[in-house]
């Protein structure tokens, strides 16, 4: 018994060791479960933590804290008043996601302070997260926030910078949708504000990607470079002071101008998770938990939500042909979407800007070509669910009242675009209208927005977000953007923050010399498999068929393929993955697998470990990269092979190509 006593006191040392160093600094030591990440953490005139795994510094000594405005400060001159640990481990349902369970398994340190505050501290085994509590009543007002994230040297990263052609202060009012630079943190462009998600290389092959989790009434994060050697800061948008109606179609709130704090509280709250992801492998990158696992989790009864795919008009600028109507924004042309998502499976189809009355920002008008009943009627009786899309500033003139007329007409959710801000009033619109919305059992996607940081498991019926250099980019960009790269770089940054908008589904696709933007007749670069495997690599619980109806029909084969393809879960396993060259990923659904790989620019050959799969023999419905795909990127192979005993599949896949498999027991 005695020797039982001992060991616990030993495991309890090993998870939470604190120590007293000098009367004026306390340390703290939080370990993750396996050992192997850990915080320290300094309690004195400032509160500062470090970062390492296995003995490699992922993150050099860094301070936190908070002033608000009457002086007073969270994290300086910090008065401790006590502490407290806990370990939790346990297996959590998980709902649209990409597995239908998540382990949740880590450490965490409350410390304690005067001055009506906490700050949490969590350790997993992937990753170190903290957050402050304010613990008072009264109204207060944050004044500003130290999020110090500093390097141990000049570490190489990914980060995809606000929009250009602007200053500093006016570029929180941005897209969020920018291509990935990689470069030197001493590399930075001054001139530009960092959009997180980012990506940091470290020692030993190591990565650490830095995100915030549990946004719901506070400014986003975006990074810039500090004072510091290898030093990044957060920063965040000021409060704003004058909003005035404008910018595209004048359906955009735009900032005039801001005050000299960022946020303000009438009561005590909690802050958003600041998020230190590290992985040792990429492939952990490519199948990470961290923003699942921190999110607060929904309440009430959200089984109504029905994911699915959605037959998309704007992308393919309603361009239908082998019709005998003029195809448009009307009736004649939503019928014909219709019966395509009806014939194929597809569960919705999207009405994109055009159906409301244009420049009134006003939802209740509706164009004249447009009978909206009648639509609503034909549709149900093909089973299909219509979507509508809208612009922020009409949509927030009355969340309540657009969400009842419509979900009583029958519309089953909104697209909502052009928000392109995530100050702190944004950030509450977001929420707000998910918990309205979810009152009348209406989906939301948030286009034109901030990354996801969780409130996809709080509100399940947000069953999308944009802030992704997507498809719809090549409308319109040139060959200067790089898409195929951008691909190959996203599982591993912007979608380790949740599911991605990002459009795909192209059935016109250009070897690398072959693109370019054509508006009305878009194309993809890269080849017609790797926009099949898209829908296996990329998380969409609502996921596009960005291209026409008739494309589709004449390229019957591919279209059967993508509207079967599941958008939820029961598990994902990442197989194989290098950031910026390729990426293998396997996810099931029931019994059957699915599995998507893709490339950068380079040819590529892969052997893939399925042995996963377990006993018995499989099948599996391939579709690869032609011979001459390099040239004519739409040429493919169909074919059904046998999945091989030793269970390792051979990939081939051309210069900006895809594999993807249907894998299913005989």
């Amino acid at each position: 018994m005695k020797e039982k006593k001992s060991f616990f006191i030993y495991l309890f040392c090993a998870l939470f060791c604190f120590s007293t160093m000098a009367d004026a600094q306390k340390m703290f030591t939080l370990r993750a479960p396996d050992g192997k990440l850990t915080a320290t953490i300094s309690v004195g005139d400032i509160v500062a933590y470090t970062v390492s795994h296995d003995g490699d510094i992922m993150l050099d000594k860094s301070s936190i804290s908070m002033t608000l405005a009457d002086g007073s400060t969270f994290g300086k001159n910090a008065k401790l008043s006590g502490s407290s640990t806990k370990s939790v481990n346990e297996t959590i349902p998980a709902f649209i996601y990409k597995r239908n369970k998540v382990t949740n398994n880590y450490n965490e340190l409350t410390l304690k302070f005067k001055g009506n505050y906490n700050i949490i501290f969590r350790a997993y085994n992937d990753g170190i997260a903290y957050r402050f509590i304010s613990t008072t009543k009264k109204p207060f007002i944050v004044e500003s926030e130290l999020a110090e994230f500093n390097f141990p040297a000049d570490n190489k990263i990914y980060v995809s910078y606000a929009n250009t052609g602007q200053p500093l202060d006016k570029q929180f009012q941005n897209s969020f949708e920018q291509p990935y630079h990689h470069i030197s943190l001493t590399e930075w462009n001054k001139d530009r504000l960092g959009i997180t998600p980012i990506l940091v290389e470290g020692a030993a092959g190591k990565k650490v990607c830095i995100t915030e989790v549990d946004l719901m009434d506070y400014p986003g994060m975006f990074l810039y470079p500090g004072e510091k050697n290898n030093s990044l800061v957060g920063t965040f948008a000021p409060y704003p002071k004058v909003v005035e109606q404008g910018g595209h179609n004048m359906l955009q709130g735009m900032v005039r101008s801001r005050e000299s704090y960022i946020a303000k509280y009438d009561k005590g709250t909690g802050f958003p998770w600041r998020t230190i992801i590290v992985s040792t492998k990429d492939t952990e990158l490519a199948d990470n938990d961290m923003v699942y696992k921190l999110s607060t989790p929904a309440q009430g009864d959200f089984s109504w939500v029905k994911p699915g795919k959605v037959a998309w008009d704007w992308w393919n600028a309603w361009n239908l042909y082998d019709v005998d109507f003029r195809a448009g924004v009307n009736n004649e042309t939503y019928k014909y979407y219709i019966d395509f998502a009806s014939e194929y499976g597809l569960e919705y189809v999207i009405l994109d800007e055009g159906w409301a009355v244009n420049l009134q920002a006003d939802l209740y008008q509706v164009v004249p070509a447009i009978d909206l009943k009648e639509l609503i009627r034909y549709a149900d009786s093909k089973n299909v669910g219509l979507i509508l899309w809208a612009g922020y500033y009409a949509f927030n003139k009355d969340i309540e009242g657009i969400c009842k007329h419509y979900h009583e007409m029958g519309i089953k959710g909104f697209k909502i675009d052009f928000m392109d801000r995530d100050d702190q009033p944004m950030v509450d619109f977001h929420r707000r209208a998910a918990e309205i919305a979810a009152k009348y059992e209406m989906l939301i996607d948030y286009h034109g927005t901030y990354k996801p940081t969780g409130l996809q498991r709080t509100y399940p019926n947000v069953i999308n977000f944009e802030g992704v250099n997507g498809l719809e980019q090549m409308k319109w960009a040139g060959r200067e953007l790089d898409q195929v790269k951008y691909d190959v770089l996203i599982p591993f940054i912007r979608q380790i923050a949740g599911p991605m908008d990002y459009t795909q589904g192209a059935m016109r696709n250009a070897a690398k010399n072959n693109y370019r933007p054509i508006s009305s007749e878009a194309m993809s670069q890269g080849t017609r498999c790797r926009q099949l495997a898209e829908y296996v690599i990329f998380e969409s619980p609502l996921n596009m068929l960005c291209d026409s109806p008739s494309n589709y029909i004449k390229e019957s084969e591919c279209t059967e393929f993508i509207s079967a393809v599941p958008t939820v879960w029961d598990n994902t396993i990442s197989l194989d993955a290098e950031v910026g060259k390729y990426v293998a990923i396997a996810r099931q659904s029931g019994n059957d697998w699915y599995v998507g790989a893709l490339t950068d620019w380079n040819a590529r050959e892969m052997e893939l470990n399925l042995s996963f799969l377990g006993e018995g023999n499989f099948k599996g419905e391939v579709y690869k990269d032609g011979i001459n795909a390099d040239r004519a990127a739409r040429d493919y192979k169909k074919e059904i092979i046998d999945i091989p005993a030793n269970r390792i599949l051979p990939v081939s896949m051309a210069p900006g190509g895809g594999y993807v498999i249907k894998i299913y027991k005989e």
